[in-house]
């Protein structure tokens, strides 16, 4: 007594639908294309605006009063920022042009997390650049951000003061006196310092 969108491509198409306590999840084949949480009244509707991207991109006009988008909005993954960017896009584009660049921007959130899309369309408004292909750009460049740079691992020779002072007279001999570069001991010198005091090595 509910309906729930599923992606434009399996239109005419039969699905399976299995039904949780609390969520509803659409499969084509073996494939999960759709879950939605589960309605609790009748005659509503979930609708999933990336399921819309494919056809809004031939007819952009139909995204302004698409329910999908009020949704969208209502549960915080249209943001203001979206809105903003939308706008200006709009004012430099034309609204057929300007709305289709939107859509291309949506469609990148398949492959990118939402929060550094966010930050890209701010990055990208913030430089009047206006393109998806520049939305990608920034994001990206938030992700990069978030990871930062790999510390370099440590040599595998190096040997904190501590460990040093524990080797081997005869391998201490060899390590560098500022570095803390030492050889690799061989294997019996570090059986020799595993020993037990009650068995002195002959």
């Amino acid at each position: 007594m509910n309906r729930y969108s599923v992606p434009v491509r399996l239109i005419g198409r039969t699905v399976r639908v299995m039904l949780h306590a609390s969520e509803l999840v659409v499969y084509d084949g073996r494939e999960e294309v759709a879950r939605h949480e589960r309605l609790i009244a009748r005659n509503g509707s979930r609708l999933e605006l990336d399921h819309y991207l494919e056809a809004l991109i031939r007819k952009p006009g139909a995204l302004p009063g698409a329910a999908a988008l009020d949704q969208a909005r209502a549960a915080g993954r249209f943001t203001p920022m979206h809105d903003a960017w939308w706008e200006a896009a709009v004012k430099a584009h034309g609204e057929r042009d300007g709305t289709r660049a939107l859509i291309e921007v949506l469609l990148l959130s398949r492959h990118l997390p939402h929060e550094h899309l966010v930050t890209g369309l701010a990055a990208a408004l913030k430089t009047g650049a206006l393109t998806a292909d520049a939305v990608a750009l920034e994001a990206r460049r938030a992700a990069d951000a978030d990871t930062g740079p790999e510390e370099p691992p440590q040599p595998a020779s190096t040997t904190s003061q501590t460990a040093i002072a524990s080797l081997p007279a005869a391998v201490r001999a060899n390590c560098h006196p500022t570095s803390g570069l030492c050889p690799p001991s061989p294997p019996y010198d570090q059986l020799l310092r595993l020993r037990r005091p009650d068995h002195p090595t002959p």
